[in-house]
């Protein structure tokens, strides 16, 4: 039965079948060739088979070491990565809680993230990144983040999910003395005042949107494919949510915002709604079940969601 492995033994293994010598992974290791040899003895009398055939020409793997090398090379990763854990878990910095929030997510939501954190059984900081939705969701993929706040719009298959918030989406109208969204001067239906608008007579506006990184764009394509309703785009890009109010103000057209991303109550803006339904955009906590922090990261979504508006 092959059991008590040494690790150094797997390493040994491991730095020979990278330099394909013996004396060179003896020397990356400091210690002598007859001891590293004696490690892989010692390993090869455990496995039951010889990982090296070694020749005039060089070291190469037996039949026997091509099937248990990439293992060996799985065990030593998993091994590096237990210790670094290890050390991340018990260095001063470890009582951190690392969390990216999409620009999208509002003051509100990341004011209560913090007093969550703080009334965590265990206290911790709060370390924050605001990225695109993209780069956010690979840093969780990669253990860079603990725990991401984003628009509930792309799904993250093996990872626990928590709606924290919702919020209602408003229209920012064009301004009263541009162009409206079907022409100059055309008073088309950006000029309603606060009247909400309906998602169906939506299709008339013209509708600018931002780069996708923060997940709105994909809201409001997914919002109009839902209803089958066409969506006419203005054929720019504004690249933040003022923007987007200072175009709209122009009368390029019309802009679609969490109520929250108004920079302030008096832009001209109108209440999106469906059959008469308040129209609203989902926010969710997203992390790991298998992260060391599983158990905090649970309690914050659970506080979180439990302090909706």
């Amino acid at each position: 039965m092959v059991d008590r492995l040494n690790p150094e033994g797997l390493r040994y293994a491991q730095a020979v079948a990278e330099t394909k010598s013996f004396s060179a992974a003896a020397r990356a290791y400091g210690v002598t060739q007859p001891a590293l040899s004696n490690g892989i003895a010692k390993l090869e009398e455990r496995l039951g088979g010889k990982l090296f055939d070694r020749s005039p020409r060089g070291v190469t793997r037996t039949p026997f070491g091509a099937r248990m090398l990439p293992l060996i090379e799985r065990a030593v990763l998993a091994l590096d990565a237990v210790a670094a854990e290890a050390r991340r878990l018990t260095a001063p910095g470890a009582q951190r809680i690392r969390m990216g929030v999409s620009p999208l997510i509002g003051p509100h939501l990341v004011a209560r993230a913090f007093g969550a954190v703080r009334d965590l059984p265990a206290p911790r900081d709060l370390v924050l990144r605001e990225d695109d939705m993209h780069d956010l969701r690979g840093a969780l993929r990669e253990g860079e983040l603990d725990i991401v706040l984003i628009p509930a719009v792309a799904a993250m298959p093996r990872f626990e999910h928590r709606v924290i918030d919702v919020e209602p989406i408003v229209v920012i109208s064009p301004g009263p003395d541009g162009p409206g969204p079907d022409g100059p001067d055309s008073g088309g239906p950006g000029s309603d005042g606060g009247a909400p608008l309906e998602l169906a007579d939506a299709a008339r506006e013209r509708f600018i949107l931002v780069p996708d990184g923060c997940g709105l764009t994909t809201f409001t394509k997914q919002l109009f494919r839902a209803g089958e309703i066409p969506l006419r785009t203005y054929a720019g890009e504004a690249a933040s949510y003022r923007v987007l109010e200072d175009w709209s103000k122009l009368g390029l057209g019309s802009a679609m915002v969490p109520r929250s991303k108004l920079t302030s109550p008096d832009v001209p803006h109108r209440p999106l709604v469906d059959a008469g339904r308040e129209v609203q955009i989902s926010f969710e906590a997203v992390w790991s079940a298998d992260s060391p922090l599983a158990a905090d990261l649970l309690h914050l979504a659970d506080a979180l969601a439990a302090a909706r508006r």
